[in-house]
C-alpha cells in the first residue's frame, strides 16, 4: 500500500513538471512565448526568463493591447533559446510565440497574425570597415556572425555561406568590435539597438539583403475564430495610430 502511494505521489510530481507539452496557464485562452529580441520584445531585468508584466517592448505592446481588444485571455512568457521558443508554438496546441519571420516554408506551419513590424535583413561591419559588398554572394569571402535558430541564419546557411552562429545575437557586436567575425547578419532595427544595450556604436550597412515582417505565429489548432479577432483588432490598432505610437516610444 505504501509503495503504491509512493509511486502515485512521484507520477503527480513528474506531470507539475514543465515539460513543454501542457499549457504554462491552463485558465488563459492562449500561452504565448517569446524571447529577447530587443527592442520588439525583452524582460526588463534583462534576463532570459520573465513573465507577464515583466516583459516589455514595441511587439509586446502591441500584442497585449491586441489580446486586450479581441477579448481573448493569455499568458506570457520570456524564454531562452528561441529554438525552444520556436519548437513549443509549433508542437502544442493553444500556443503561440513572437515576433516570428514570416517565411514560405513556414507559412503552413502556423496561423499567422500581423504583421507587427519590419525586420530587415542587413551585414553590418565595423565603421572603419573597407568591406564592400553589392550582392549576398561577395559575403561569401568573409567570416559571417549570426544567431543560431534565426530566420537569417539559417537563410545563409541553406545557400552556403555557413555562419558563425551564437546563442545570443548581441554576442555579435563584440566579436564584430574585436575581430572575431567581419560581418554581423541581423535584423534591423534589433542589431543597432543590441549593439547600444552592449556599449557597441558606429556599426555601418553594408549590405540590405531581405525585408520581412514580423507576426505573432499560432498553433495550427488554435481557432479560425481566434485569429480573425486577434487580426480585425490589429487592423484597427494600426488605423487608428496606436501602433505608430507604440513604435515611437521605442525607436
Amino acid at each position: 500500500m505504501i509503495k503504491r502511494l509512493l509511486l502515485a505521489l512521484v507520477s503527480a510530481s513528474v506531470l507539475l513538471i514543465d515539460t513543454g507539452h501542457a499549457a504554462e496557464s491552463p485558465d488563459t485562452d492562449l500561452v504565448l512565448l517569446t524571447e529577447n529580441f530587443p527592442p520588439y520584445n525583452m524582460a526588463k531585468n534583462g534576463k532570459n526568463f520573465a513573465q507577464d508584466e515583466n516583459i516589455n517592448g514595441i511587439a509586446t505592446d502591441i500584442v497585449r493591447e491586441m489580446f486586450k481588444r479581441a477579448g481573448i485571455t493569455y499568458s506570457l512568457t520570456l524564454r531562452f533559446p528561441w529554438e525552444r521558443v520556436y519548437k513549443l508554438a509549433l508542437e502544442n496546441p493553444g500556443y503561440g510565440a513572437f515576433v516570428m519571420a514570416r517565411l514560405p516554408d513556414r507559412e503552413a506551419l502556423f496561423k499567422w497574425v500581423g504583421p507587427i513590424g519590419p525586420d530587415d535583413w542587413v551585414m553590418l561591419a565595423k565603421a572603419d570597415s573597407k568591406i564592400t559588398l553589392e550582392t549576398l554572394n561577395d559575403a561569401r569571402k568573409y567570416k559571417i556572425g549570426a544567431y543560431k535558430g534565426d530566420a537569417i541564419a539559417e537563410t545563409l546557411t541553406r545557400q552556403g555561406l555557413k555562419p558563425v552562429v551564437v546563442l545570443r545575437d548581441q554576442d555579435n557586436a563584440k566579436k564584430l568590435v574585436s575581430g572575431q567575425i567581419d560581418l554581423w547578419a541581423t535584423g534591423d532595427p534589433a542589431g543597432r539597438y543590441l549593439a547600444r544595450q552592449d556599449g557597441v556604436t558606429g556599426l555601418k550597412t553594408v549590405l540590405r539583403f531581405n525585408s520581412a515582417e514580423l507576426y505573432l505565429a499560432l498553433n495550427k489548432q488554435v481557432s479560425d475564430e481566434a485569429v480573425v479577432r486577434l487580426q480585425a483588432a490589429l487592423d484597427q490598432m494600426r488605423k487608428d495610430g496606436v501602433v505608430d505610437e507604440i513604435m515611437g516610444r521605442y525607436l
